[in-house]
Order: structure tokens, then sequence, then C-alpha cells
């Protein structure tokens, strides 16, 4: 299940809220994005 943050807000909203409406709960925006998660940076020998 992905989880989705509000633009306007900041609020964390799973997807399965989403299915039937796409706005935010919180505030009302039409706007989200997708966080992305914490990349390793690997340095080469």
């Amino acid at each position: 299940m992905a989880t989705y943050k509000c633009f306007k807000c900041g609020k964390k909203i799973s997807s399965a809220n989403l299915e039937k409406r796409f706005i935010c709960p919180g505030c009302g925006s039409k706007i989200f994005y997708k966080p992305r998660t914490a990349t390793k940076k690997v340095k080469a020998i």
C-alpha cells in the first residue's frame, strides 16, 4: 500500500483512503506527492 503526502498541509494519507476521491481530508487540497525513501550512497573504491 502506497502512502502519499499532501503538498499543502503535509498530512500522510494512505492510497486506500484516496480510492474514491483524490482530496486531502485535512485541508481539501488536490495536490499530492509520493515521498521518496532514503537512498544509501556507496562510494566506489
